[in-house]
């Protein structure tokens, strides 16, 4: 996992809320993860803070704190769209969030009870959010791109999977870049949806999270997660609910599902959970 750039504690959390947000300085801070990007705390019963650990993850925030409000009305899940911004401060150098806490655990580590919903509650939200983007949408040079353009880091990836799996997945790589690309506008894209980030609470799907890499291009970056959660049968369901994926487009979305897959294997040493995803995800493509 990727050094914080920065120094960061509760104690620093404590001082911004009291310097810019003195009404919910008083709250209980806890934190609750510390990820490759973002330093997050839950902030009383309400609010979770999202503090960047490193400059790029500060350029993600900023995405998500100019676009998300814009997107999220219209969205049928919850979203973490900022409800306090806060400023850059001689203490902390780049702009920081408080969001609403959403209930439930990732959708990784908390299956959804009822799998056929559950992709069909994805397909919904995918249908909604990929409207076509804003002229202004942050651009990403690895999501909504064409998938001709991840081929590096795919062949690299498979010269590091078992021998007897590299010759089918080879074959499923080829046939997904041969197929026509994206020819409509650019819509929106969460950008890097798989079960990380997705939040199931009381066996359903409950939230979408971390927008950082929200970006435009081919929706078929983000069906890409239908490899990631769900079996054969589940996924022409999550199709069926998004209504627009024709054939092209969804065997793209495996090629991304693969390329997605690889680096999650190649880059997860010290993470089991995105290990896992990766492994789950690669045998769904090649199944």
């Amino acid at each position: 996992m990727p050094a914080a750039e920065v120094s960061l504690s509760v104690g620093l959390v404590r001082r911004l809320l009291d310097e810019q947000h003195p009404d919910l300085a008083g709250l209980p801070v806890e934190v609750l993860a510390n990820g490759w990007d973002n330093l997050v705390c839950r902030l009383g019963e309400e609010f979770l803070v999202r503090l960047p650990r490193r400059a790029m993850a500060a350029e993600l925030l900023a995405h998500e704190q100019r676009w998300l409000p814009e997107l999220a009305d219209r969205l049928p899940l919850p979203v973490p769209a900022p409800v306090r911004l806060g400023r850059p401060t001689a203490e902390y150098p780049w702009s920081w969030s408080v969001v609403p806490f959403l209930a439930g655990r990732i959708a990784a580590r908390s299956q959804p009870d009822d799998p056929w919903l559950a992709a069909a509650t994805i397909g919904g939200f995918l249908d909604a959010l990929h409207a076509p983007a804003a002229s202004k949408a942050p651009v990403n040079a690895a999501r909504g791109i064409p998938l001709a353009g991840r081929a590096e880091g795919v062949l690299t990836g498979l010269a590091h999977v078992d021998p007897a799996d590299r010759a089918t997945a080879l074959r499923i790589w080829e046939k997904a870049v041969a197929a026509p690309v994206w020819d409509g506008p650019p819509v929106w894209l969460h950008g890097d949806l798989h079960p990380a980030n997705i939040l199931v609470d009381r066996g359903r799907i409950s939230a979408v999270i971390d927008f950082g890499d929200i970006t435009s291009g081919d929706p078929a970056t983000d069906l890409s997660v239908a490899w990631m959660l769900f079996t054969a049968e589940q996924r022409a369901v999550l199709r069926q609910a998004y209504g627009r994926a024709d054939d092209a487009t969804w065997e793209r979305a495996r090629g991304w599902a693969l390329a997605l897959s690889l680096v999650f294997l190649s880059h997860s040493a010290d993470n089991p959970l995105m290990l896992g995803i990766g492994e789950r995800a690669f045998r769904a493509v090649l199944a």
